[in-house]
């Protein structure tokens, strides 16, 4: 099951990316996100690189990004990979252990049907084609922004997209939580999911003046960018749907 290999390969380069540095729950270092992250400013000025440096301020110093070609910034970056394989690396570099759980928990509830509706060869270009178009569309709402983009949520955004139009009358038991209580209700795919790219969209909007945040902020453009790709184009790659919608699981 393709699936189950991407969620694997996630996990996998979460575990080598903390390996000299970083934490199992925290993540790996800011200079592993630098290096190895998509930066938007590097994608929209080719051949200059970003690294980690230390910024003076009034208290004395703090660790910032800097990126030749800005003012003031003179010097040679340290040794990192080609602009080009962050495209690549981001996709599987998550910033801490409940970014990637919650990643790989919705990729492991939404992701199989759609893969079974796509087969074993499309479904891996659908994935990756969602989160090349998710990037591309946070870089085009923040060109300039030095801080990296991390994770698979755009090619899973890619996913949820795709399962929306697959499977709108599919049920998931959800876990709602209010206040120091919680229960198990069922919702429509079409409305559960239908909620969560809305608060995408309303949280890029409300933060369009910084659109990543800093190196810890959410990409919600990168959400809604894979998303809609996956609207778009899952007629294309879906060849074998489902008549009666799945029952998925509590999350």
């Amino acid at each position: 099951m393709i699936t189950v290999a991407l969620i694997a390969i996630n996990v996998i380069v979460y575990l080598l990316s903390i390996r000299h540095g970083g934490s199992f729950f925290g993540g790996p270092t800011t200079a592993t996100s630098v290096h190895y992250g998509a930066i938007p400013y590097e994608l929209t000025h080719p051949g200059e690189h970003c690294d980690l440096v230390q910024i003076p301020t009034s208290e004395g110093a703090s660790q910032g990004v800097a990126c030749q070609g800005q003012p003031g910034v003179r010097g040679t970056p340290g040794p990192q990979p080609a602009t080009w394989e962050t495209v690549f690396t981001s996709m599987f570099l998550h910033g801490g252990f409940l970014h990637i759980f919650g990643n790989m928990l919705f990729l492991w509830i939404f992701g199989p049907n759609v893969e079974e509706a796509m087969g074993r060869i499309r479904f891996p270009v659908f994935y990756m084609l969602g989160g090349l178009v998710a990037l591309g569309a946070q870089v085009a709402v923040g060109p300039n922004s030095t801080a990296p983009t991390l994770g698979a949520s755009g090619a899973i955004a890619a996913v949820l997209g795709g399962y929306i139009l697959l499977y709108p009358r599919a049920r998931v038991l959800t876990l709602i939580f209010i206040i120091f209580f919680f229960t198990i209700v069922e919702l429509p795919a079409l409305a559960l999911l239908g909620f969560w790219f809305l608060t995408q969209v309303l949280y890029g909007a409300a933060g369009l003046s910084d659109p990543v945040g800093n190196a810890g902020g959410v990409a919600y453009f990168a959400h809604v960018g894979g998303f809609i790709f996956g609207l778009a184009l899952i007629g294309v790659f879906a060849t074998r749907r489902k008549q009666v919608p799945p029952r998925l699981p509590v999350y």
